[in-house]
């Protein structure tokens, strides 16, 4: 998973993952102390370097480490009914793409440009052996947003905070203009975020990064319940740690 900038663009409620770099999901290794504590949790998950090749699809819950997103279901928010959808690049690419290209977005994804620019990040997304699920929001029946849901111990990010197994990322942004700067973005980030912890029995916390000057993006998530854990310092960018906690689900 590329570091890009997990944010809202000032103004709106659309959030992205953190900035594009030499460090890569697929390529991650794990320090062995890490892999160890992982071991010793003895909570059923394989160390990193155990982990199935991805020669299945991410949707094949024997190679999912994310407890199946494509199986959550509609939920119901206060925007309406909202569903995560499993990207199909050879469907999906044309809108992706555009919605990339849109100035707000790029500013913060990176992915500007034609098809194959998009393709490749989707790519990379779909070949992770279940460790990311790259998915449409489909609000009301129309695909409106893009998201990302991650396992960030399993990512780069693990390496700038004090990670624990089955945290799980965040990425997210909104494809049309007229769904930004009106909240939209705090209520699915709030019900993706529910949704991990309903589905996700062993995930204790959610995890986003936003940039640290974008103080719209770290607004737009504390409505949506995290909370400020720290600052990171990512390869391009300070972050503002952001947490969903289990425990404080119903607090905040």
């Amino acid at each position: 998973m590329p570091h890009r900038e997990a944010a809202t663009d000032p103004g709106t409620d659309e959030a992205s993952p953190p900035g594009s770099g030499p460090e890569q999901t697929l390529d991650l290794r794990l320090p062995e102390e890490f892999l160890e504590t992982l071991h010793e949790e003895g909570d059923g998950t394989p160390p990193a370097h155990e982990v199935p090749a991805a020669a299945q699809e991410p949707w094949d819950t024997s190679a999912d480490l994310l407890d199946a997103p494509a199986d959550w279901g509609p939920v119901n928010t206060p925007a309406g009914d909202f569903h995560l959808v499993p990207v199909v690049p050879e469907r999906d690419l044309s809108v992706i793409t555009r919605w990339m290209n849109d100035p707000a977005v790029a500013a913060y994804w990176g992915l500007a440009g034609p098809e194959t620019v998009t393709a490749a990040h989707l790519r990379g997304q779909c070949d992770g052996a279940g460790r990311s699920f790259p998915c449409l929001g489909v609000l009301d029946g129309t695909p409106m947003s893009y998201f990302e849901i991650y396992r960030a111990d399993l990512d780069p990010l693990a390496r700038h905070y004090p990670a624990r197994p089955h945290d799980t990322g965040i990425h997210l942004l909104l494809g049309g203009v007229a769904d930004r700067g009106r909240g939209l973005g705090s209520v699915l980030l709030r019900a993706v975020a529910d949704l991990v912890l309903d589905r996700r029995p062993r995930c204790a916390r959610v995890i986003a990064e936003p940039d640290l000057r974008n103080t719209p993006s770290v607004s737009a998530f504390l409505r949506a319940g995290f909370r400020f854990f720290a600052e990171v310092d990512l390869p391009d960018k300070r972050a503002a740690l952001m947490v969903r906690d289990r425990g404080l689900r119903d607090l905040l």
